[in-house]
């Protein structure tokens, strides 16, 4: 199925846990221009649009030369954001949603996501999902997780590995899912996995996006505070790609200060 990608990164500065986080700089970029790179790097885009209602932003983008359009204030979510800015974006068939403080997601995983939306014309949405091994991280509420089942379709291509099929997201929470009525550590190792972390990636056919305002409010999305849980009550399907890189997202003061480390570790190593 031949059709065109953007990829549009939300952005603003009124994060509660780190306030104007998009624009620390300690690396000698600011986060947002790493995240577009980035971005600018995935093979199956055609373009890139940081999504933003804040002045300082649009600045900062245009300064490393990147596109920025500008939205309200009233957005609720980044999708919503990106929702406003459509009739601005590009006439793309598939809309990514890459959020601004995913610094270290690798092109391939967007180029994954939205190559698979191209294979599979019965799905609407696509995100990227990664085994989920620790059990710490399996109670942890900031980090989201997904029950998945074999993707079925009439072109879907089931392989063998759990990192080589596709999937489809049954629902989200940040509650532990699947809930173990006897719980072992080992099954945090079984194959193919039993739990799994989302990596908050949606690559949207741009129908779903022109419809998101007709979709039925969602108790449970506003329950969890997951936007993605409106499109699994709405019944659109969703597949899921799995891969092996757990993303790190800048929601902290000390995850910004570990993302900043390991950015001159590895340029460090780039060196030798």
């Amino acid at each position: 199925m031949k059709c065109s990608a953007i990829i549009t990164i939300p952005a603003r500065l009124a994060s509660q846990r780190l306030p104007n986080k998009m624009l620390l700089a300690e690396t000698g970029r600011t986060l947002i221009e790493h995240t577009w790179i980035n971005a600018s790097k995935v093979s199956n885009a055609i373009d890139v649009f940081v999504i933003t209602d804040s002045h300082t932003i649009q600045q900062e983008v245009q300064r490393f030369g990147g596109k920025a359009i500008m939205t309200s204030v009233d957005a609720t979510s980044g999708t919503a954001r990106i929702v406003e800015a459509l009739p601005s974006l590009p006439d793309a068939d598939i809309v990514v949603n890459l959020q601004g403080d995913e610094p270290e997601l690798v092109p391939s995983a967007i180029d994954a996501a939205i190559a698979c939306l191209k294979e599979h014309p019965e799905a609407h949405v696509a995100t990227l999902v990664t085994p989920l091994r620790e059990k710490e991280a399996l109670h942890d509420p900031s980090i989201v997780k997904v029950e998945l089942t074999p993707w079925v379709g009439e072109c879907s291509k089931q392989e063998s590995g759990a990192l080589n099929q596709t999937w489809r997201a049954i629902t989200f929470s940040r509650a532990a899912i699947p809930a173990a009525r006897e719980w072992q550590d080992s099954l945090l190792e079984k194959i193919p996995p039993l739990f799994w972390q989302h990596i908050g990636v949606y690559a949207y056919r741009r129908s779903v996006l022109k419809n998101w305002h007709h979709l039925p409010e969602s108790p449970l999305s506003e329950l969890e505070s997951l936007e993605q849980l409106r499109l699994i009550e709405a019944g659109e399907p969703m597949i899921a790609v799995a891969i092996d890189q757990v993303a790190s997202g800048i929601d902290t003061a000390a995850d910004y200060s570990a993302f900043v480390k390991r950015f001159f570790d590895h340029k460090e190593k780039a060196k030798r």
